[in-house]
């Protein structure tokens, strides 16, 4: 299947289940997008800025990462995304953005920033998380000296904490040992040095523990076993996909968002949303509860 949207730069799918639904981002356009299985209805709300990465908040509606910090967002009529600022954030400096993003196992939301202008190749980039509730809400820079942080992603048991650098000059994919109850990533150890084929991007976690990653690119989406082993590798038919998430009934569909360039033919599928069939479930997504 094909959602043939034309997303600039399509991040963060979200399976939501209680609505059988399929939430993504297109950042430059600050805008959040649904479609639904029932109706095969696509709507879209937008946002006043860039929006990265976004999470469900467990009170309703989204928490999302944007260009000055992380917001509340709740789709509202006349396709406009109501944002209610939770925490601001201190960039390193002038032009920056949040990136790729999600929650951890427990409920923390987690996010990295980067320079937009990433010909800069400037490691000014950081992860942070928010925690709390209220007026106790935290916004922690936990890491920094990345260029663009990305492939954010969970052990089934919320152990081990995977992180790439997708700029082209790093492309490198990281393990960290994970402290659930302080929710502090620990020792760090090369997962992937380089991806088979293209460049680090979006990932996602399987209900088996294997790592399922984008190749930017190179058309591909990677699967790794939890040793860094790979095991396969899936076509998508544009050259830059960009995250992917398990999503439908059983969670046995993997749905593939991708950039679209600006010099792409009009009847180019790039910027669509693909629906993939892996031969193996995911593991629904949590919610924010700080």
């Amino acid at each position: 299947m094909v959602l043939h949207v034309r997303n600039q730069t399509g991040e963060s799918p979200v399976w939501h289940a209680q609505e059988q639904a399929l939430y993504w981002v297109d950042i430059p356009a600050g805008a959040l997008h649904r479609w639904r299985v029932h109706d095969q209805q696509h709507a879209s709300w937008r946002a006043n800025q860039p929006l990265g990465c976004i999470a469900r908040a467990s009170e309703g509606g989204w928490i999302g990462a944007m260009e000055d910090g992380i917001y509340r967002l709740v789709p509202g009529p006349d396709q406009i995304l109501s944002a209610q600022a939770w925490a601001r954030v201190d960039h390193a400096r002038s032009g920056m953005r949040f990136n790729d993003g999600r929650c951890d196992r427990q409920g923390r939301f987690w996010a990295g920033t980067m320079l937009t202008d990433m010909a800069q190749a400037a490691p000014v980039g950081a992860l942070c998380r928010l925690t709390g509730r209220g007026d106790a809400l935290r916004l922690e820079r936990m890491a920094g000296d990345l260029i663009v942080p990305n492939g954010l992603a969970f052990s089934p048991d919320g152990r081990t904490m995977y992180l790439s650098d997708s700029h082209p000059q790093r492309q490198c994919v990281w393990a960290y040992d994970y402290d659930i109850d302080a929710g502090e990533p620990g020792r760090r150890r090369v997962f992937i040095d380089r991806l088979v084929a293209g460049r680090p991007d979006g990932a996602a976690v399987d209900a088996e523990g294997c790592y399922w990653i984008c190749g930017n690119d190179a058309g591909m989406v990677h699967r790794y076993t939890p040793d860094g082993r790979l095991d396969r590798s899936l076509r998508v038919p544009v050259a830059k996909p960009a995250m992917c998430a398990f999503g439908g009934k059983d969670l046995d569909t993997l749905f593939v968002t991708s950039i679209r360039l600006p010099d792409a033919a009009p009847h180019a599928l790039d910027g669509a949303v693909f629906a993939l069939r892996p031969g193996v479930g995911g593991i629904e997504e949590p919610v924010f509860t700080g």
